[in-house]
């Protein structure tokens, strides 16, 4: 565990700054508001803003009582996130790795301070795969077999890569992979995304986990019940359905909070952060958190539109939102169920 001190750690931050982003952090990893954490915390609403925003210095009482609301020891309060290096070696002995199901990846970049190029090692056992749900980013996307054979599907057509074979194509293109035989694969993956706010590994390995749950909530934005919305925040409702076992047994319509509940006699499309990208800016994020209260249950939200910001808080909060170009809300659920939902990031604003 790193603790920071103030010189050590960084000199041009003070301790109330450096407390106040990883408040805040915390807070959003756990989808709650300011108001439910003052709830939970009891603490005031706005204690907690001066704190977050570095403008307030908390007590050792104050920081227990936010340890104890959000299950964390109050050193979590210090503890330092990976430093981002222009330069990274990484040594076969220490390379990070997770294992998802069957696959195992390995990242060979972790700690470079750039989202620009992304590279692993993955590993298949027999049966192993993204899933048969199409994966679509921004950028590039380079394979080279080390071991085994690789299948690869992209834009409808088959690749399969023995020891040896290279691939590399524009990843706007539709794709998936797998193992068709009985050995295990590897191949390393380099990923170039051209928009380093996009994160293509997270594409490539959350529909794992997505297409493993036999109990999961979707969430549908929409006008009427029956289409989905093109844009997300507009819409007044969400449609939530509960699939189990490949089958859809639920649907309820829940209210969802828009962007005229903040910009009451204002132009919405003006009110995003300025300057900083559509929604990209903290003050959007805390709006989108306020919107997906309501279905911080569900594991997926299905739209027809919405903006980078709004994408990227739904991925923070654990929900993978997947922008589509169906509208009838049958059809793309059952194409979800199927692993046959495209994520049209392109459509993003």
């Amino acid at each position: 565990m790193n603790i920071f001190h103030s010189q050590s750690f960084n000199e041009e931050l003070s301790t109330e700054v450096l407390v106040g982003r990883k408040l805040r952090e915390l807070r959003n990893k756990r989808c709650l508001s300011l108001r439910a954490l003052a709830d939970r915390s009891g603490l005031n609403i706005n204690t907690l803003s001066l704190l977050e925003n570095g403008k307030s210095s908390p007590s050792v009482s104050t920081l227990q009582q936010l340890a104890l609301a959000l299950d964390v020891p109050i050193t979590a309060f210090f503890e330092l996130g990976p430093v981002s290096q222009k330069i990274v070696f990484t040594s076969q002995e220490q390379r990070p790795s997770a294992i998802i199901g069957k696959t195992k990846l390995e990242n060979l970049g972790e700690a470079f301070n750039k989202n620009s190029v992304q590279p692993f090692i993955v590993e298949l056992l027999p049966g192993a795969g993204s899933g048969d749900r199409m994966i679509v980013h921004t950028g590039h996307e380079f394979i080279y077999c080390l071991k085994g054979t690789v299948h690869y599907q992209i834009d409808n057509e088959d690749y399969f890569l023995k020891e040896g074979d290279s691939l590399l194509f524009e990843a706007h293109l539709p794709h998936c992979w797998n193992t068709i035989d009985e050995d295990i694969a590897k191949f390393l993956l380099v990923l170039y995304p051209t928009d380093e706010r996009d994160e293509p590994g997270s594409r490539h390995f959350s529909s794992i986990n997505l297409k493993k749950e036999l109990t999961m909530k979707v969430a549908i934005i929409t006008d009427d019940g029956k289409t989905i919305s093109q844009h997300f925040g507009r819409a007044p409702y969400y449609l939530v359905v509960t699939i189990e076992n490949g089958e859809v047994v639920n649907k309820e319509m829940r209210e969802k909070m828009g962007h005229s509940h903040f910009f009451a006699g204002h132009d919405s499309e003006e009110s995003h952060g300025q300057g900083q990208g559509h929604g990209l800016d903290s003050a959007s994020h805390n709006k989108h958190i306020s919107m997906a209260e309501t279905i911080a249950d569900c594991k997926a939200l299905l739209c027809g539109g919405m903006g980078m910001g709004a994408y990227e808080s739904m991925r923070r909060l654990n929900i993978q939102p997947v922008v589509t170009d169906l509208q009838d809300i049958d059809e793309a659920v059952q194409a979800f169920i199927d692993g046959k939902l495209i994520d049209h990031t392109e459509l993003l604003h």
